[in-house]
């Protein structure tokens, strides 16, 4: 495991240096490739984070695609939408001219089809990554690699780059971003607060099945992974 350990006091300074090191990321693929993508993760820790690479103003945002590690298969007008996180708490001022590349492409569930349509979309992103940023559930679970999803197995070795899955502590069906094509990026960032997290965190460090806590397969990859954490 290659993995570095970086703690805050608080929320709001996790989130200033999280926004700092990502931008970093994002300034340099511009200057190398051009154009930088990011891959964010929703739910509730993010926001600040989210407020604090927005405002960052030295990025050419026009050149940058922001999209999701994952998403419920919900539309955008709903309340759990993580795309509608992204555009409430990110794209805004100076990164509102960034492209948003959604997940959700249509429908109620995520067919063959619309999942196509979804990888159609992402194979426009440019490549690799400049910054993928994970969370981490309370069983394990990281983007939608959940503990008893149907699709796991795929979701952990497959090139994808995307595909549906569903499981019991998923609520919605979903769709999700496999972890190979999530470790093509500059940067691995799993982003963390509460001690809670940070106990599932030592759990996972140990042996088990990465099955039981799909987590242990990002923590094993060999990638370089950075956590950031805070009380």
């Amino acid at each position: 495991m290659t993995i570095e350990r970086r703690s805050f006091a608080d929320k709001s300074t996790l989130a200033k240096e999280l926004a700092e090191a990502v931008a970093d990321r994002i300034r340099a693929a511009i200057a190398e490739r051009g154009a930088a993508a990011i891959a964010v993760s929703g739910g509730s820790t993010p926001g600040k984070f989210f407020q604090a690479l927005g405002k960052t103003k030295d990025i050419d945002w026009s050149k940058v695609v922001v999209t999701l590690v994952d998403e419920r298969w919900v539309d955008e007008t709903s309340d759990r939408s993580n795309a509608a996180l992204v555009n409430e708490k990110m794209l805004q001022g100076p990164a509102a001219t960034a492209r948003f590349f959604p997940l959700y492409s249509g429908g109620d569930a995520p067919t063959d089809t619309a999942i196509a349509k979804t990888n159609a979309l992402m194979a426009e992103l440019p490549q690799p990554f400049a910054a993928v940023i994970l969370g981490m559930g309370n069983d394990g679970h990281t983007a939608s690699f959940f503990p008893g999803g149907d699709t796991l197995a795929a979701a952990l070795t497959e090139a994808g780059p995307t595909l549906a899955i569903r499981a019991p502590g998923a609520g919605e069906p979903r769709v999700t971003f496999t972890l190979p094509r999530l470790l093509e990026t500059d940067g691995l960032y799993l982003h963390i607060e509460g001690e809670s997290k940070a106990e599932v965190l030592e759990t996972a460090l140990g042996d088990g099945p990465a099955e039981d806590m799909p987590i242990r397969a990002v923590l094993r990859s060999g990638a370089p992974v950075t956590v950031y954490w805070c009380p």
